[in-house]
């Protein structure tokens, strides 16, 4: 017998987001821009990009990185590539130093102290326990672009210079939360999670901005081993469904546990995700089970060939690591770094907005803090053809997102 032929790639069309709330450093709700499309510029905001200084002045900036970490070191370098790709697209006036910091918390310190004395802006550090150690120092004293998030400070405020631009999934989870409370307004959502840390963490980040929105909400665990989902579980869960729908699911799944989900129980009801659902080019979630869930994820992934995003070169394979979409978003990541950094460098203490390559990105200074926002870009699933939902945007995929 002839091979199987393979199924063909998953499409994902990206389309408009209305009213979704923003979120700041902190995950602190910020109030939903409403009757702007997602392509809006607000009047009281710049528009990206400032012009290269003509003055003959050269920004220095630091970027501390764990290179050569065993655990980091290969996402560290992703980053890098992302960051240097984009200061070649736009070096004039800058000079990039990458500075090594090691995984120990004393040596990220003491390197960033050095970068502050040094350079005129510092982008890093990465990890999360990184973050939190220069957040809660009395270190920053000159603009510091963050890559990742602390860890709860609670009532404490970030240091004034301190702008925290790292992906989260839990910033997700609430865009996807209000994005699906302006469709399906009142509805009850069932959230469906296989019970990994992110997973869990998704969950709550979701129910958190779904209650906030008044709606009602119920959760499921479901048992995967091995990443499959029990079949007795889905059973019972197409029972539970069939005698008392809800509005809405949330699946807090990766794309093949939800592709298997909807195998189970068919896609009669509204199915939104994040990114977890968008496994990449060429990774799985082949096939049509996964037709009309929606999802958010960063321009990078699902608008690969809009101009903005096809100027940056593709991400080099990081040695002997498998290029995951997780790392393709840091790349992704370190290109809007650089970006930021230029921006933050250029106009001191100027609000401004951008096209970014991991969404719609905002900047702002109040209140003696810098805020960062970002608005991720929605999609659909359709299975070999262009998506007809919602009727509006059909025909063409909507633009990048230019202001928050």
């Amino acid at each position: 017998m002839p091979p199987k032929p393979p199924a063909p790639e998953p499409v994902t069309f990206a389309v408009a987001v209305p009213d979704i709330t923003a979120y700041d450093g902190n995950g602190a709700p910020l109030a939903p821009i409403t009757g702007k499309p997602a392509t809006g510029t607000p009047l009281d905001m710049p528009a990206a990009t400032a012009p290269a200084p003509s003055d003959g002045n050269v920004h220095h900036i630091g970027l501390l990185l764990p290179l050569r970490s065993a655990s980091l070191g290969p996402a560290a370098e992703l980053l890098r590539a992302g960051f240097m790709a984009a200061y070649e697209r736009d070096r004039s006036g800058f000079e990039v130093t990458v500075v090594d910091t090691g995984d120990g918390s004393t040596d990220i310190l003491n390197k960033f102290a050095q970068a502050q004395e040094e350079q005129d802006i510092v982008v890093g550090p990465l990890s999360r326990s990184a973050v939190t150690a220069v957040a809660n120092s009395d270190l920053v004293r000159k603009p510091t672009i963050a890559l990742n998030h602390p860890d709860n400070r609670g009532e404490a405020r970030l240091p004034a210079k301190l702008l925290v631009m790292g992906l989260s999934i839990e910033a997700e989870a609430r865009q996807v939360a209000a994005w699906a409370a302006s469709e399906q307004p009142g509805a009850s959502a069932l959230i469906l999670s296989a019970g990994s840390p992110s997973q869990r963490r998704t969950s709550a980040a979701f129910k958190q901005e779904w209650l906030r929105q008044g709606g009602k909400i119920e959760t499921m665990d479901l048992t995967a081993t091995n990443g499959y989902l029990s079949d007795a579980e889905l059973v019972q869960l197409r029972a539970r469904l069939a005698a008392t729908p809800p509005g809405l699911l949330f699946a807090a799944l990766d794309a093949d546990q939800a592709r298997q989900l909807r195998v189970a129980i068919g896609s009669d009801l509204p199915l939104y995700g994040t990114s977890s659902l968008n496994p990449g080019a060429g990774r799985g979630a082949s096939g049509p089970e996964l037709d009309g869930a929606r999802l958010l994820d960063l321009p990078w992934q699902v608008q690969r060939d809009h101009p903005q995003v096809m100027v940056y070169p593709q991400p080099p394979q990081p040695g002997d690591a498998r290029l995951t979409a997780d790392m393709e978003r840091l790349y992704a990541l370190g290109i809007d770094a650089f970006r930021v950094a230029r921006e933050v460098a250029l106009r001191p203490n100027t609000p401004f907005t951008l096209d970014g390559v991991t969404g719609r990105l905002a900047v702002r200074f109040e209140n003696d803090q810098s805020v960062f926002e970002r608005t991720e870009q929605a999609a659909t699933y359709q299975q070999g053809a262009l998506s007809t939902w919602p009727p509006a945007t059909a025909a063409t995929p909507a633009a990048l997102p230019q202001a928050q």
